[in-house]
């Protein structure tokens, strides 16, 4: 008995979901025609790899793969609809079937880490898990970093920044955060070192303009480079006037938002005066 033709999408798609590791499988549903045939699947992934399948066109394959990208870094699944060549608008198509395809993502929630138990803290923590994050608080200070002070976390680590990078860095990618909302150089200079050595999508720096030029300067002491520098969003958020610590979590995560889907949106990074005004 011959193997089935997509017994190695199945494999490669069963060895990702028990890594844990973000994947999306996308099946025709309806509308076979030509080498298109309901069932045919394409898998894909984050790393960089050829999708893996086909779902018999090349162009096809290839507007599918794209989409399956974007609902895979949105987390979402869902059935889209396209031309039998990888038209996206397929209702335009004057007596052309439509080819309906479902696109099934599995990825880990995404991550943010939060170095330093301040005030402003728990109420980050709070909107991140709203948007569905998971979320680690990190503090040196036994009597600060306490899972009591901190309910929402999903985790409260009493730890300087590198051992924790060291150890976890590399979980990090594209859709993960890291947050610096300390002021003690001691904590958060090796916090900026550890989490630019990653793939983490987002690495905001909590401090005034003041601070941030300070920052800045011990940064590049120790070696941080333009690029990295550059990566900095600092100061921390967008420019909504915030003020409280709820409304600077919202300024916030609605900046990683913005980072992540490519939006130009008024960052404090990019203004200046002061920042409460």
């Amino acid at each position: 008995m011959s193997e089935p033709s997509d017994s190695p999408v199945f494999d490669r798609y069963a060895s990702l979901l028990r890594s844990d590791d973000p994947v999306a499988l996308a099946t025709v549903i309806e509308g076979a025609i030509g080498d298109i045939e309901v069932g045919a699947k394409l898998l894909v992934t984050t790393d960089g790899a050829e999708p893996l399948g086909s779902l018999g066109h090349p162009e096809l394959d290839r507007v599918v793969a794209r989409d399956a990208i974007a609902e895979l870094e949105a987390a979402r699944s869902g059935v889209r609809s396209y031309g039998p060549e990888g038209q996206t608008t397929p209702e335009d198509l004057i007596d052309q079937p439509t080819i309906r395809v479902f696109v099934e993502s599995h990825a880990p929630p995404p991550q943010m880490w939060i170095f330093g138990a301040v005030d402003f803290t728990a109420a980050l923590a709070r909107v991140a898990k709203v948007l569905g994050y998971r979320v680690t608080v990190c503090d040196a200070r036994e009597v600060f970093a306490t899972k009591r002070r901190f309910p929402m976390a999903d985790a409260v680590r009493v730890t300087w920044p590198t051992p924790i990078f060291e150890e976890l860095g590399g979980e990090l990618g594209p859709r993960d955060a890291v947050c610096i909302l300390t002021h003690d150089p001691k904590f958060d200079v090796p916090a900026v070192q550890g989490a630019l050595a990653t793939r983490v999508g987002y690495v905001g720096v909590m401090g005034s303009r003041k601070t941030h030029d300070k920052r800045m300067q011990r940064l590049a002491e120790v070696g941080v480079d333009q690029a990295g520098l550059d990566r900095l969003m600092s100061p921390i958020g967008l420019d909504l006037g915030a003020r409280t610590p709820e409304e600077t979590a919202v300024s916030i995560c609605a900046e990683i938002i913005a980072a992540r889907t490519g939006k130009g949106v008024p960052s404090l990074k990019d203004s200046s005066g002061p920042i409460h005004s």
